[in-house]
């Protein structure tokens, strides 16, 4: 029997009982080649695929964890008929027929995670297989035949979002029972099994549990370790919360499963993402944190329904938080933006956790996703933006007058981001231990490379990339990780490179967090290195890059900015008695939004209320520091 640790030991107790079972300033380098040498590295766990080669210096792999097939309903029902095989061929780099037209794209990804919604995966096995049960229903056949848009959005309504917003939801009238989820869940698995090529591409095993309790996005998505998963997924109608699929996860672990799971969309959570007490309105406790902690480790920060890290409205003297805030989120289900909605709040309220409880249960590290319904994994590039949700989004003018229903306008939808995972290898094994440990970041889509290090011996202003990564791996810890209890401040030593092509960067900056001795959060954001030799003017600010953007034929060029910038930070207001977190924003120089290329392609006016530039970007995961370690 697999051996249980004290935390799962609890948690499978519970669900038990519950009958859960079943169910320096600026410098510009050059990327360096990686270095030979194998330094001491911290906190690895065992690899499996011993076929494919190691590096303990880490490579950084690039992928989607959050997308969706013709198997969720909701996609389906907008259009999407793309299988699984089809959206693995689209993130090899193969081309596929997406609404009678032919997508390819410019670069293949090293790693796909499809997370259909478990809710109704039964529903669409009966839907698109033949002679399966309950295809000829007289709802299925309505289903497959419906093209226009609003009865489309009607039927939705009526026999989906209407038995699923309440505290008891329902499987549609036309579930034929839990075989369909088995088999679909079967066929999911089974091609990932045929489309995985460890040290090649990588498919995970994963679903999307899509909890909405009151119309609150609690959605999380569930990634596991290896081949090694139970017969079906968990769904929001067999557990209507988050507490109720950590219990569920538990079960799995404790038959030798590994799984953990990802929260997204915090912006729409009507404050329960971050939330003060449990679900069953008792304040947050020590078994709470823990089992968060443990099942929980990342948090997408940005997706196709817009940027959760900050609004500008809460954080008006941050000048990048004007980002993709997604404004008519708030149109729909009473979703009303609150400062604790966005991930950042998150991570300061959890160091307030962690100084009360001993652990900080919002210990979030940060990855990407895009939650496309075409099918189309990592869709990021803003020049061929066609939408995410079939002819919902799928024309420029449904993008600039209309939207998604029940969710967002079109013209507010951003693209969504792109994981960025250092490991060891590209296996799912070595993806997922990266994700564990969470040594990843985010970026709204271009392949920036960002390296993320701290420690009290790391020395200041490194002289080459291959020493500052085999510097932060011997004398400190990377993105994701833990500073030990230390007497003196922390260096932090960052090394960004531009995506080759993409744009110039603009600068990197470093966001801390903080608790103090009356529990009060803080934060306090550091211009740590920059390009074109610019000078900090005397209120603390940095000029800005300045902007090549011509709005007229959608083009910008790379005359201002850098194609990589290296540097150190030590903080000069460290406190060792303060929990604090640490963690990197590069930021590029300016670039046309999608809007400004679907405008100036169909000779339209630019939309006024949305912005016609942006400013593309990377997060990186934290570096907590805890005085109790």
């Amino acid at each position: 029997m697999t051996k249980l640790t004290a935390l799962t030991q609890t948690l499978l107790a519970i669900a038990i009982s519950t009958q859960l079972v079943g169910c320096d300033n600026s410098k510009q380098v050059t990327m360096e080649n990686k270095t030979t040498e194998k330094p001491i590295v911290k906190n690895t766990m065992k690899e499996a695929d011993s076929d494919v080669a190691i590096n303990l210096e880490r490579d950084v792999f690039f992928g989607e964890t959050h997308m969706h097939t013709a198997f969720s309903l909701d996609a389906f029902i907008g259009g999407n008929r793309m299988s699984h095989e089809d959206s693995y061929l689209y993130a090899k780099g193969e081309t596929v027929m997406v609404d009678g037209r032919e997508l390819k794209r410019h670069r293949p990804l090293d790693f796909v995670a499809i997370s259909d919604h478990s809710e109704y995966i039964g529903e669409m096995y009966s839907t698109m297989t033949e002679g399966a049960p309950g295809y000829d229903q007289e709802l299925l056949k309505q289903l497959r035949t419906m093209t226009d848009i609003k009865e489309r959005e009607e039927w939705f309504l009526k026999y989906v979002v209407s038995e699923n917003r309440g505290a008891d939801p329902q499987h549609p009238p036309f579930f034929a029972g839990k075989d369909t989820v088995k088999s679909a869940w079967k066929v999911m698995t089974e091609t990932a099994d045929r489309y995985n090529k460890p040290g090649e591409f990588t498919a995970l095993k994963a679903f999307e549990w899509s909890g909405a309790p009151q119309g609150g996005n609690l959605h999380r998505n569930v990634i596991f370790r290896d081949a090694n998963t139970p017969d079906a997924p968990v769904s929001y109608i067999d557990v209507n919360r988050e507490d109720g699929l950590w219990k569920w996860m538990a079960v799995q672990e404790s038959q030798g499963m590994k799984l953990l799971a990802i929260p997204h969309n915090s912006n729409a959570s009507k404050g329960m993402m971050f939330p003060s007490v449990k679900a069953d309105g008792q304040p947050i406790d020590l078994e709470y944190a823990q089992t968060r902690q443990h099942f929980e480790p990342l948090i997408e920060m940005m997706q196709i329904k817009g940027n959760s890290e900050v609004h500008r409205k809460f954080w008006p003297d941050d000048e990048f938080s004007d980002f993709e805030n997604a404004d008519s989120i708030q149109k729909s289900s009473g979703r009303t933006f609150h400062k604790i909605d966005f991930v950042r709040e998150g991570l300061k309220q959890g160091l307030v956790y962690e100084k009360q409880l001993g652990v900080n249960p919002f210990k979030y590290g940060t990855i990407g996703g895009t939650d496309n319904h075409n099918g189309l994994p990592s869709a990021v590039a803003e020049d061929t933006f066609i939408g995410g949700h079939g002819p919902e989004d799928g024309t420029v003018e449904r993008r600039r007058t209309a939207g998604v229903a029940g969710w967002i306008d079109g013209k507010d939808l951003s693209i969504g981001t792109l994981s960025g995972v250092w490991a060891t290898q590209n296996t799912r094994e070595g993806l997922w231990d990266a994700m564990k440990r969470r040594e990843t970041y985010s970026t709204t889509g271009p392949r920036i490379k960002v390296r993320f290090f701290a420690g009290v011996e790391l020395p200041k202003n490194p002289k080459s990339a291959k020493e500052l990564v085999r510097q932060g791996y011997e004398l400190g810890v990377p993105m994701g990780s833990d500073l030990p209890s230390i007497g003196s401040a922390p260096t932090f030593t960052i090394h960004a490179v531009k995506d080759p092509d993409g744009a110039n960067l603009d600068r990197v900056q470093i966001i801390k967090g903080w608790v103090d001795n009356k529990d009060k959060t803080h934060e306090v954001i550091i211009d740590a290195v920059w390009s074109d030799g610019r000078i900090l003017a005397d209120d603390g600010k940095l000029p800005s890059v300045g902007n090549t953007v011509n709005l007229h034929t959608a083009e910008y060029n790379n005359s201002i900015g850098a194609t990589s910038l290296m540097g150190s930070w030590t903080d000069p207001d460290f406190d060792a008695e303060q929990n604090a977190f640490y963690y990197a924003r590069v930021i590029e120089i300016p670039t046309p939004r999608w809007s400004t290329y679907d405008a100036v392609r169909n000779n339209l006016p630019l939309l006024k209320d949305v912005q016609s530039t942006i400013q593309e970007r990377a997060w990186t995961s934290p570096i907590w520091y805890n005085p109790a370690n």
